[in-house]
């Protein structure tokens, strides 16, 4: 039988006291670290056994407390090259055990250090088997973390505070996250052991990247295929993306609700689309497509967040290990005829990825730059810049 952990929380003690309040009044208490503070958010779990500094920087986890199921996490530190954004959006984190002195030649600061720093509030020494279990039955609740170092809670304002707050649906976050002009990205690619950051030194192909959120590697990879790349903020009119001059356009990952996002993001993707340009999405950049392709999107009761997610190619047959990150879906009722369905999860038969009859359009639910995760999808990028090679030898626009 699992011993429990004994945690003394008096004034004397060094260690800080965590708890995380649900908004129905299930209270797991802990050990903190991290941050002081409160946070607010839906809790959520990530079954990924590496890449947890990718993980916490991605900006698709605004508004969202990661519970990570596995139980070391921490153990290789923090380093300056593995951030995908560079501010940090995700309200809070959960592990199970204490972080230890960290053992990687990369590392150059303890994870507990990195997020006082980034201002993330933390708990640990807690049963994350049993709260993924509550979260699965759940369904992604409310909840709020606090961590304080004499261990002083007013546990009934922490419930109100996980009552009041709005949730994730209906609520637009990409605004928050984008960038708030538009830039030319480093020309570096993909970081490589014993080389770090090479940069592109050839620009063949010139791409206009919208930003809902988008992760710094999927850039990278983007100059692995020789490629410029505008990061243009979320709501740019379609006038100045063509004023750019695209070779392709992409649309980024990033967080919330793609409905509400959608309110001003679809007409500029319709039209887009009418111009025949090639265009590629990822995550939320595949919700907003479909939602541009008058199909519909619903929230899922848990979501899909890990680096081993199974998706099958309807076009090829072939089954590819995925890294995910996403707790909205497109309704398959809902594409119209002349949209086909590429992949589909082997989880739930979730949709993984739609194309556009007769025009250069397709997109994917999961990250094919998978970092952290398997790179199974890479062919995605290759398959992208084919698109832009065919569509360079017609008139576009």
């Amino acid at each position: 039988m699992k011993k429990k952990h004994k945690i003394n929380f008096n004034k004397k003690s060094k260690l800080s006291a965590g708890i995380l309040v649900f908004e129905n009044g299930q209270v797991f208490k802990g050990i903190g670290l991290g941050y002081e503070g409160v946070a607010t958010g839906e809790v959520c779990f990530n079954t990924s056994i590496t890449g947890y500094q990718e993980i916490i920087s991605d900006p698709s986890y605004s508004g969202q407390i990661i519970n990570f199921t596995f139980p070391h996490i921490g153990n290789v530190g923090t380093n300056q090259e593995d951030h995908e954004s560079d501010k940090i959006w995700t309200k809070g984190v959960i592990f199970n055990a204490e972080i230890t002195n960290p053992s990687n030649y990369r590392s150059l600061k303890n994870l507990d250090v990195w997020l006082k720093k980034n201002k993330i509030v933390g708990l640990t020494g807690i049963d994350t088997r049993s709260l993924t279990n509550f979260i699965r039955d759940k369904g992604a609740p409310k909840g709020t973390i606090e961590k304080s170092t004499y261990g002083k809670f007013n546990i009934k304002k922490l419930l109100n505070q996980s009552i009041n707050w709005h949730g994730l649906n209906g609520l637009d976050l990409a605004k928050n996250v984008s960038t708030r002009s538009k830039y030319i990205w480093n020309n570096l690619k993909t970081w490589k052991k014993n080389v770090g950051f090479e940069k592109n030194k050839k620009n063949i192909f010139n791409i206009v990247a919208i930003d809902y959120g988008i992760k710094k590697n999927i850039l990278r990879y983007f100059s692995n295929h020789k490629c410029k790349i505008t990061v243009v903020p979320c709501d740019t009119s379609v006038d100045n993306i063509i004023k750019l001059n695209p070779d392709g356009v992409f649309l980024s990952n990033g967080p919330g609700d793609p409905a509400a996002t959608g309110k001003y993001a679809v007409k500029i993707i319709k039209k887009l689309i009418n111009l025949n340009i090639p265009i590629f999405g990822i995550c939320l950049g595949h919700q907003l497509l479909a939602l541009a392709l008058n199909a519909k999107t619903k929230k899922m009761k848990l979501g899909h967040r890990g680096a081993n997610h199974p998706v099958k190619n309807l076009l090829t047959g072939k089954v590819e290990i995925t890294s995910q990150n996403h707790g909205f879906e497109v309704i398959k009722s809902s594409l119209p005829k002349n949209v086909i369905i590429t992949h589909k999860s082997l989880f739930d038969n979730s949709i993984e990825g739609i194309r556009l009859k007769n025009k250069p359009v397709f997109s994917v639910q999961y990250h094919p730059e998978a970092n952290p995760g398997p790179q199974d999808s890479q062919y995605l990028f290759d398959q992208f810049i084919k698109e832009i090679k065919l569509n360079a030898k017609k008139k576009r626009y």
